[in-house]
């Protein structure tokens, strides 16, 4: 049984009944840098989101108790969405350049890549230091789902 770090007190749960105290080791609040049930944060949960994007999204929809947090969901969410619009990007692009012979126009795909790739990097960071960033289209479809 955990002690109150303030009083001494036993405490059950994660706040002292004597004194109000927050336990140290138990779950915490949201946002709070202490482990969930689950055993990650919840900033660490949602920069995991993104790692494999669509892949790792649909983990999280799916793990308890991840899918019940609303930031570990909208990242996942987002994530999801964000990694099916590069791939219909990239096929887009990939299909005009095609249709339209514009091979030489090959370094397109090197920008565009490097740009997802840097996009991919910043949202990984950015869900880790618990900063929300809404992307343009595919944030406002992750923020309407519940």
């Amino acid at each position: 049984m955990p002690f109150c770090a303030t009083c001494g007190a036993p405490v059950e749960g994660r706040f002292c009944a004597k004194c109000g105290g927050a336990v140290a080791g138990g779950p915490g609040p949201a946002g709070s840098g202490v482990p969930a049930a689950g055993g990650l944060t919840e900033n660490t949960a949602a920069a995991l989101c993104y790692v494999l994007t669509f892949v790792t999204g649909i983990i999280f929809l799916v793990l308890e108790p991840y899918n019940k947090n609303p930031t570990v969901r909208f990242h996942a969410f987002q994530a999801i969405f964000m990694g099916v619009g590069i791939i219909v990007f990239d096929v887009a692009l990939s299909l005009i350049v095609s249709i339209l012979h514009l091979y030489a126009l090959g370094f397109l795909f090197s920008l565009v890549g490097l740009a997802f790739f840097v996009l991919w990097i910043y949202m990984i960071i950015s869900a880790y230091q618990g900063k929300t960033v809404v992307l343009p289209v595919v944030g406002a479809l992750a923020q309407q789902q519940k």
